[in-house]
């Protein structure tokens, strides 16, 4: 990461606030392997906004055919 470019951390409830979703979901998606990208420091899960915005992006369709 460079040193001018700063990524804001939002906790799980923050995360899943910034989703509209519950914590309980974010906590079930990472435990299966989906959902956003966190960060680990230690036992301390944390989410970039940017990440956020990525998965966000990434969850868009036109039809509910798509996969």
């Amino acid at each position: 990461m460079q040193s001018n470019q700063t990524s804001q951390f939002l906790n799980r409830q923050q995360a899943a606030n910034f989703l509209n979703l519950k914590k309980c979901t974010l906590e079930a998606w990472a435990n299966r392997g989906g959902g956003p990208a966190f960060v680990k420091f230690g036992r301390a899960v944390r989410y970039r906004v940017s990440d956020l915005e990525i998965y966000v992006d990434s969850c868009v369709r036109k039809n509910t055919s798509e996969t």
